[in-house]
């Protein structure tokens, strides 16, 4: 197969407008309605105009869309299995037709792209979870994102650049698809092997990637994702740091690090080949896959999203028409009578195989603990305890819920009283009245405005959490699908206790001193969580408390217990 492929893959879309006609749309630009790009969407767009994305020439339209979804092909019949789709809300949908141009700006405003519009429609977002996704199972992050974060309608349509989306972090490092391409034939690489990764590199990986080249007899590129990946994944700057000090372990002249500013969506199979056809589009002849490639980890039943080698399987159906040759690879393990790396299957029985999960990995760096030398390099190790502390050295967010008279703020505040007393962090309440006081007052009780005044809170705990202070919020929050938008924002920089102060309705309208519940009865305030409007109860909160069975003390005491335990305050 490896004699069929042309290096530096075949002809690739160039987006960006001529000079002269970048002046003219941006001296024009004002006059175009503007959408302002979420983060995944400046992702997506950076790759279709540099033509990672190639053959597409914009975001998909209703027909490739639909074809991608069911059959993994656009409508003329060319590979692909991920849709690249622009989702708006409904407001901004009404607002435009066909035919139109809108302009596309990043999050400062900076006009990006123009789109002419071909398509506005409502997809069913349920059947692509099922087919892209292989289940339409909250469990799942880009499913997830697909029902709670993504808008409700898509927009599909030509694009013409105007200005790359900018990077201020490791320049060097950030290549197009035709500078690739040209460094590759400047430095004589005929067959270059990339690797995918999200994750900080260990000695396994270095291990696989280097036998994978042998394997190959290629050149290697390491070329990790530092778009969006999986929520909790270790931050792009740290992982960086962590592969340039792995480069050194790899013989001279031989490999090189390049970022792919790719929004991953964990398709397992699907995802599999996508990054294939990315890879070939970025000029290079091989491609590794190995075990549960972009896996998301487990489903709501404690299973498996898809089988350990499901990708490589469809990577090899597709082999022909990707014209990028797969190097499968299964799990590499440490075998201790012969000191080195073995795939698993060439491990005798009698062997001991010495294995550090990822979970296992994340526990000991949490608390301090020493990671052998034979999992992952020193230097490797330094550089994330730098960004990854111990729990005790952590900043935490301790975040209350519960119907309103409940005694969320009774316990928040005797619980900031009790870390103050600690000392070692600052401490900050964040209480729903005060919020609604200084940072919301401008807000109403829709759904919405609700959503968007816990959006803030969790906003301003996760600057104080990733600065290392303690973060005491303290709102209704009656919305699961906000608080779990709250969790994954502070649980990429720190700790996380969702606190569930669940006392019943009784109880909370007999403590009621503002007469709330009453005027709720009576129809006079017409939204009001637990009579006329819902609260969404938490599954699996790390504490529930009933404080018509305890104190404040005492509440205040199981949460600094359970915070001890934990690993957060010593």
């Amino acid at each position: 197969m490896s004699t069929l492929i042309q290096p530096y893959g075949g002809k690739l879309v160039n987006l960006y407008a001529s000079e002269a006609e970048q002046a003219s749309i941006k001296q024009s630009s004002t006059d175009y309605i503007s959408w302002d790009l979420s983060h995944r969407q400046i992702c997506d767009l950076e790759l279709l105009l540099n033509g990672g994305f190639s053959p597409l020439t914009g975001f998909m339209g209703e027909a490739d869309y639909n074809s991608v979804v069911k059959d993994m092909r656009l409508a003329d019949g060319t590979l692909w299995t991920i849709p690249i789709t622009l989702d708006v809300n409904e407001d901004f949908a009404k607002k435009i037709s066909k035919d139109q141009t809108i302009a596309l700006r990043d999050q400062e405003g900076v006009l990006i792209a123009t789109l002419t519009v071909s398509d506005v429609w409502k997809p069913n977002k349920s059947l692509e979870a099922e087919k892209v996704f292989g289940a339409d199972d909250l469990a799942h992050p880009a499913v997830y994102f697909l029902h709670n974060q993504a808008g409700d309608y898509y927009i599909g349509g030509t694009l013409k650049g105007v200005e790359e989306p900018g990077h201020y972090d490791y320049r060097h490092l950030r290549d197009t698809p035709a500078a690739l391409r040209a460094k590759f034939e400047k430095l004589g690489w005929r067959k270059i092997v990339a690797f995918q990764t999200r994750n900080p590199m260990h000695r396994a990986h270095q291990e696989l990637t280097f036998r994978a080249a042998q394997q190959a007899e290629a050149n290697l590129l390491i070329n990790p994702v530092v778009g969006m990946t999986k929520p909790g994944d270790i931050d792009h700057y740290s992982r960086v740091r962590c592969y340039q000090h792995v480069l050194d372990q790899y013989p001279a002249q031989t490999t090189a690090l390049s970022l792919l500013p790719l929004a991953m969506r964990m398709a397992g199979p699907r995802e599999a080949v996508w990054h294939a056809i990315i890879r070939r589009n970025h000029g290079c002849t091989h491609f590794i896959v190995g075990r549960d490639h972009a896996g998301p980890g487990k489903n709501s039943q404690g299973e498996d999203f898809y089988g350990p080698y499901d990708a490589q399987d469809l990577v090899k159906q597709f082999q022909e028409e990707l014209q990028i040759e797969m190097v499968p690879f299964e799990a590499m393990v440490y075998v201790k009578e012969r000191s080195e790396y073995r795939p698993l299957s060439q491990v005798e029985k009698d062997e001991t195989v010495l294995n550090i999960s990822g979970t296992e990995f994340r526990r000991r760096l949490q608390e301090g603990l020493d990671i052998p030398e034979w999992f992952s390099y020193a230097q490797v190790v330094a550089e994330l305890r730098k960004t990854h502390p111990p729990k005790h050295k952590q900043g935490v967010t301790l975040f209350f819920t519960g119907l309103s008279g409940a005694g969320k703020s009774t316990i928040a505040n005797a619980v900031m009283v009790k870390l103050l007393e600690l000392g070692g962090r600052p401490v900050t309440l964040l209480d729903g009245d005060l919020v609604r006081k200084h940072l919301s007052s401008e807000l109403g009780f829709s759904k919405e405005h609700r959503n968007l005044n816990v959006e803030r809170i969790g906003y301003v705990a996760s600057e104080i959490t990733k600065n290392g202070g303690f973060a005491i919020c303290a709102p209704i929050a009656p919305y699961a699908a906000t608080r779990r938008n709250v969790r994954e924002l502070v649980s990429a920089v720190g700790g996380f206790l969702e606190i569930y102060i669940s006392t019943p309705i009784d109880v909370c309208e007999q403590r009621d001193r503002k007469g709330l519940y009453a005027k709720a009865r009576a129809g006079i305030i017409k939204t009001f969580t637990g009579i006329s409007d819902p609260y969404e109860a938490p599954e699996k909160p790390e504490i529930e408390i009933n404080t018509s069975e305890c104190s404040p003390e005492e509440a205040a005491q199981r949460i600094l217990l359970k915070m001890e335990s934990l690993g957060f305050i010593k």
